[in-house]
């Protein structure tokens, strides 16, 4: 399989080689230049697979070999992802958990840092060894996080004798257990900025040290953020298995994500590209709603991110819909760039009508300001005995809202964080405070680490080079 870039001015490369890069040198992002496809037998014969087979087997064809880059085997990636889901706390690693009639919860918060971003990214800290153990190659990892990516990539890349990783987190714009999940972690190899600025400033600053190339070299800079195709690879097979569970392939389901750069929602997009039938994909919104508002009057305008309950959703510009629109655009690289260029200058990305239209007539977007998510947190717990955290309400809040003619089909919600992350609203809600599970009881004792900088991409990139070439010495 040959990845190539949504710009269409990066060499097409294999899997190895996109899995380290992370953004393409044109400043798009990676995509295979075709999609596997899952026959209906093919699927059924998933159903009651091991969680860690079932994931090895639907991620395998995006390992195979194609421009440069060599292939991983099946059977390494299967015991990569034996040793990657292992660890976490649920036997089944992402049981579903039926909240009502339809809708039911995924639970993608049961590996080590309590948020979906683990599922991924314990498999990707394992594919970095594989394939940096082979090339004797050492890289820097840096990347921007509105909560959860910095301390699960964190936790997957920790103490590897061969990664470097500096994460950027906006000051004051995380929870104080996503912060401190990040900041207690003292590995030599693992730094954290705290930016005087917005998750949007922090994606920036990431992409800017990306595009620029003699930094880039100098580095060997890898991403661990969505950018990363292998991150939205690792994510397909949780849809798949849910949908399996709810009778897919016989019968169709409805997705509903809360989302805030869209790589989540990707990934259910791409299980439906390899044939898994999924009939809506509905996109949950806090205040930052360019989504959502895309969605229902094709308004994707920027405007300034405002902190919420959820922040993890606070964001303005969401990089992965670059991919979608790619698909939109009939895979026309130039116009994918023409339109990302502008929506850079002017804020408002112009998407043709006709684009629009196909693209809402399986996407549609749903809004919730701050007081409505604790209200359905508190009917959630009242009414089905279930403790959600502000983004996963969000996603249950918006399952409700599908369209009269989908509502025969299951609905699976993305619950994408423990809600003890959120412990602050989730007790507003419902008078209740989460507990930490036990391997987290200690956090808030633990010693933080962390350097604060301003919005500044020069004084980012000092820092980076400093902690790279310290280590590497």
């Amino acid at each position: 399989m040959r990845y190539v870039s949504t710009r269409g001015e990066a060499a097409p490369r294999g899997f190895e080689d996109v899995l380290l890069a992370g953004l393409a040198e044109d400043g798009g992002l990676f995509l295979p230049d075709a999609f596997p496809q899952f026959s209906p037998a093919e699927w059924r014969a998933l159903r009651g697979l091991p969680y860690a087979e079932l994931a090895a087997r639907v991620i395998h064809p995006f390992t195979s070999s194609g421009g440069t880059g060599g292939a991983i085997a099946f059977e390494a990636l299967h015991a990569m992802c034996r040793d990657a889901y292992g660890s976490f706390r649920h036997p089944a690693v992402v049981p579903l958990v039926q909240l009502d009639d339809r809708s039911f919860a995924l639970e993608l918060f049961h590996g080590p840092t309590l948020a979906f971003k683990d599922v991924a990214l314990q498999l990707l800290g394992r594919l970095f060894d594989h394939v940096l153990t082979r090339r004797g190659e050492r890289i820097t990892i840096v990347g921007a996080t509105s909560g959860d990516t910095g301390s699960a990539a964190i936790e997957a890349v920790r103490d590897r004798a061969a990664v470097d990783i500096v994460i950027l987190h906006p000051r004051g714009r995380t929870s104080e257990v996503q912060r401190r999940q990040m900041t207690t972690v003292l590995s030599p190899n693992v730094a954290n900025l705290a930016v005087e600025g917005s998750f949007d400033d922090c994606q920036d600053m990431v992409k800017a040290m990306f595009v620029d190339a003699p930094f880039r070299a100098e580095m060997k800079l890898a991403a661990v953020n969505s950018i990363n195709w292998a991150r939205i690879a690792a994510q397909v097979p949780y849809y798949v298995a849910a949908a399996l569970a709810l009778g897919a392939p016989d019968r169709p389901v409805a997705v509903s994500v809360p989302t805030g750069n869209f790589g989540n929602v990707l990934a259910a997009w791409v299980a439906s590209r390899m044939g898994l039938p999924v009939a809506r994909f509905i996109i949950g919104a806090n205040r930052n709603d360019i989504l959502a508002r895309f969605l229902s009057a094709n308004d994707m305008s920027a405007r300034p991110v405002e902190p919420s309950l959820s922040p993890s959703m606070d964001i303005q510009v969401s990089s992965n819909f670059e991919r979608l629109l790619y698909s939109l655009l009939g895979e026309d690289a130039a116009a994918t760039a023409r339109t990302m260029r502008e929506f850079r200058a002017t804020g408002r990305m112009p998407v043709p009508d006709a684009a629009w239209k196909a693209l809402s007539a399986k996407f549609h977007g749903f809004t919730l300001d701050d007081e409505g998510t604790l209200a359905e947190i508190r009917r959630l717990h009242d009414g089905a005995g279930y403790l959600a955290d502000p983004h996963t309400a969000i996603g249950t809040a918006a399952a409700r809202a599908l369209a009269p003619e989908d509502r025969g089909i299951p609905v699976i919600v993305a619950a994408t964080a423990h809600p003890a992350k959120f412990p602050d609203a989730v007790e507003r809600a419902t008078g209740l405070r989460p507990p930490l599970p036990p391997a987290l009881a200690d956090l808030y004792a633990r010693e933080e680490r962390f350097s604060t900088i301003p919005n500044d991409l020069a004084a980012a990139q000092g820092f980076v080079r400093a902690h790279a070439l310290r280590n590497a010495a």
